[in-house]
């Protein structure tokens, strides 16, 4: 193989697709795009508030009426007395959005009946804050019907919120602050990356194979250089291609976030309410509080700062290159072969099934490794080569045995160089092969052929 031959096949194919106008545009376009959308979603969410919903309460119990107190996105309207029936009939010509019900107050097994009747079912956000305020207020009646001075005290007093404390012990016995969800966030992303731009880019080879063996380019190709370097050649421009659009993407979002923001910021963010953004995001204003005083009180936010200072950046940036590299050429290399068996895009289905399957089992692995990293199937799938490059890369940050991750490696670049001369003499002979759809069993043959 003539590695000459392949760098000038690397950079014709390189140099193509970065002149095109749909990669110009799409570089360009993508992260205005994901700028805009990000900005405009921070904007919505610090600046819309939800209508205001107005509800008629009728309390015959005397204890909740209190405890309802209107916001800015709920008002309370005390219509205890009127007819219930009455008003449930008459609600949609009625100023109210929907009309609660609390009944009489059960002494003995000290509750309330209560429901809410509407003309359309509300949020969920709505009913639970209703229903927190409801259970509050039976709380305390429970608590004063003690007649025990103080008990509201001691029963907050009682109450513990201990925050488990995480180090890691190194080998030299050092201690290092460790926080599972810094680990957890970042095995998740490193998983997903991988697998998009393994799935994605490895089927960008199998479409660029396709399109030249359609438009009988490749004849031209395959007469001044050999079919095996115009495969590795094409994977490997295709991938630089991909990281130059990558890094462009980065880049640009990232400035454009930064302009935006920085124009936008001080007005936007000084008129957001932070519990109302969590309550955008799903958090509570009870969950927010809890995650403010962790952050704060309990050093919480420095358990996080620490964590991601004491992470190995070094080791899981090299490891992660590795396979990123690795994992991309072991099914770039299958991809092309594929891609050179089919004259059109609608008849890989069936070639390139083998391939998604050990895809979508190493993404769902992954998604389960940084749960329990420990885990036998989450071993297995790091070690085994066709599942390893993304289960392995969310390892990482939990800490994998050096045994297991040697063993890992070997594995992938043998599986890698065993694959790649698989994929390579299907490549030579399926890249000429016209005017007939080709099954397993004609992939067999070409293997087999010398």
């Amino acid at each position: 193989m003539n590695f000459k031959t392949i760098g000038i096949v690397i950079r014709r194919e390189y140099l193509n697709r970065v002149k095109k106008k749909s990669f110009i545009w799409t570089t360009l376009l993508v992260p205005i795009l994901v700028a805009g959308l990000t900005i405009g979603i921070m904007a919505m969410m610090m600046t819309t508030k939800d209508k205001v919903k107005n509800i008629a309460v009728i309390d015959e119990s005397g204890i909740v009426m209190p405890y309802l107190q209107s916001t800015e996105t709920i008002k309370y309207t005390d219509c205890t007395g009127s007819d219930l029936d009455s008003l449930k009939a008459n609600i949609a010509s009625t100023p109210y959005d929907g009309v609660l019900s609390i009944g009489a107050l059960d002494t003995e097994a000290k509750t309330v009946p209560a429901d809410i009747f509407s003309p359309k079912p509300f949020g969920m956000e709505l009913l639970d804050n209703i229903s927190n305020r409801i259970n509050r207020a039976v709380e305390d009646y429970r608590i004063a019907s003690y007649d025990i001075d103080g008990l509201d005290q001691i029963m907050k007093d009682v109450k513990s919120n201990i925050r488990l404390r995480s180090y890691t012990v190194g080998d030299d016995g050092k201690e290092k602050l460790s926080e599972a969800g810094v680990y957890s966030i970042l095995s998740m992303v490193l998983g997903i990356f991988l697998f998009m731009f393994i799935t994605v880019f490895g089927s960008m080879v199998m479409s660029a194979v396709i399109e030249e063996k359609s438009s009988r380019v490749v004849e031209v190709l395959v007469s001044s250089v050999k079919a095996t370097e115009l495969m590795f050649g094409k994977i490997i421009g295709i991938a630089l291609v991909a990281l130059t659009q990558f890094l462009m993407w980065i880049i640009l979002s990232g400035a454009i976030i930064s302009i935006g923001s920085a124009a936008l910021g001080a007005d936007l963010f000084s008129k957001a309410d932070p519990v109302e953004m969590a309550g955008t995001m799903g958090v509570s204003a009870e969950q927010m509080e809890t995650i403010t005083a962790q952050a704060t009180d309990e050093g919480g936010l420095d358990e996080v700062l620490s964590t991601i200072r004491n992470l190995p950046f070094g080791q899981i940036i090299v490891l992660f290159i590795f396979y990123f590299v690795f994992g991309y050429l072991l099914y770039a290399s299958m991809f092309a072969a594929i891609g050179s068996a089919v004259e059109n895009e609608g008849d890989t289905q069936q070639l390139q099934l083998p391939l998604t399957i050990p895809l979508m089992l190493a993404y769902i692995i992954a998604l389960y490794a940084f749960r329990a990293p420990d885990s036998s199937i989450a071993v297995f799938g790091s070690i085994f080569p066709f599942t390893s490059p993304i289960v392995m890369i969310s390892r990482l940050p939990f800490g994998v045995p050096p045994v297991q991750l040697i063993l890992s490696m070997v594995l992938l670049v043998v599986t890698f160089v065993l694959m790649a001369w698989l994929s390579a003499k299907i490549y030579k002979v399926g890249i000429l092969m016209f005017g007939k759809k080709s099954t397993w069993k004609d992939l067999w043959k070409w293997l087999k052929q010398n």
